[in-house]
């Protein structure tokens, strides 16, 4: 299951993103925006697809104008893994070595053809599951539990 969302400057990408999505035949849920508002607050829809996330044991992906808005807010949940991913190299990178469990996609820098790419690549990439990547992510893991 994917759990998506994206504020105004993600909004046209998100409905293709969703098509993407239908035609490879995955399940997901758009947590919103569910209209077009140019006045949404990101953070809002990044905590809410994070939480999802974590609860579901599921992916998400997060859209906005550059992603980074985006992945500030939805690394702020505890057990997210949100990276912004600007090329094809990068997304399997950050798949295999470090498990991201939320692709965050910007809408102004990187074209639909590129997204596109780069979504294929997150949904079809599995963690490498070697000991340093395993090592490292139980690291952030205890970071998290100690410091929060």
């Amino acid at each position: 299951m994917i759990y998506i969302g994206g504020d105004h400057r993600g909004w046209n990408l998100k409905n293709k993103l969703k098509e993407w999505l239908h035609e490879d035949g995955i399940d997901f849920v758009d947590l919103g925006n569910n209209e077009y508002d140019k006045d949404d607050d990101y953070p809002l829809i990044a905590f809410k697809v994070a939480e999802t996330v974590v609860r579901e044991n599921g992916k998400g992906i997060l859209l906005c104008g550059s992603g980074v808005g985006v992945a500030i807010a939805a690394n702020k949940v505890k057990g997210i893994r949100a990276g912004i991913c600007t090329s094809e190299k990068q997304v399997v990178a950050a798949r295999n070595d470090d498990d991201i469990n939320v692709l965050c996609l910007n809408t102004d820098m990187i074209s639909e053809e590129d997204n596109y790419k780069i979504y294929k690549l997150f949904i079809n990439t599995l963690f490498g599951s070697e000991e340093r990547y395993i090592r490292r992510l139980n690291q952030i893991k205890t970071y998290e539990l100690e410091k929060r």
